[in-house]
């Protein structure tokens, strides 16, 4: 008895510390999950979207009235300015159309985010999400009034219109999508490579 006691003893510790015994693979072994393509997309939506708005509010709370801020000397200053318009404040006009537009990115960006299987498109659709979102939450929240809204803009360079998290947001989503189309990647993952090759 003291003997088999012993040997299911061993075989309780065996069976917790060495893993699997029928593959041998330790827990160390097992890979980590990670979050799959879409929902890569939506939290990096989601991360710069609320950054986007938080240094709105704070721009607007330490900015207004005020003159500009130098942060590095006259290269990079904090203003605020209030866009009425699209980028570098064109169409100023057509901020209903433009809020319209708008929306409907907004829908689209969804649709291929819910659908993407790479993640560098994930991110990059997540980026282009949150910042078209960003300034139509402006547009549909701020003054004077829903789909007429001005964009809060705070960042200012030299020789480049004042901008904003939500800006930089859909640039640097512009700037990976030609990386990934360069390389040949599609949005789910594949290559056009691998896709001449099956095609022949």
């Amino acid at each position: 008895m003291p003997e088999l006691q012993a040997a299911r003893g061993a075989s309780l510790i065996a069976s917790e510390t060495s893993g699997d015994p029928t593959t041998g693979a330790s827990p160390g072994d097992a890979p980590r999950r990670r979050l799959s393509a879409p929902a890569l997309a939506f939290v990096v939506a989601a991360v710069a979207l609320a950054v986007d708005q938080v240094t709105k509010v704070l721009a607007v709370r330490e900015l207004s009235d005020r003159a500009p801020v130098e942060v590095v000397g006259s290269l990079f200053q904090l203003r605020l300015l209030r866009n009425p318009g699209a980028a570098f404040s064109a169409g100023a006009s057509l901020t209903p159309l433009i809020s319209v537009v708008a929306v409907i990115a907004v829908v689209v960006g969804i649709y291929f985010a819910s659908r993407v299987g790479h993640r560098g498109w994930a991110v990059g659709l997540g980026l282009l999400l949150a910042g078209v979102t960003g300034n139509l939450v402006d547009r549909m929240l701020r003054a004077p009034g829903p789909f007429r809204g001005h964009v809060v803009d705070f960042f200012e360079l030299p020789h480049w219109p004042v901008f904003n998290i939500a800006d930089m947001c859909i640039d640097a989503a512009g700037v990976i999508f030609v990386v990934l189309l360069i390389r040949g990647i599609r949005l789910d993952g594949s290559r056009h490579e691998e896709q001449a090759r099956e095609d022949s």
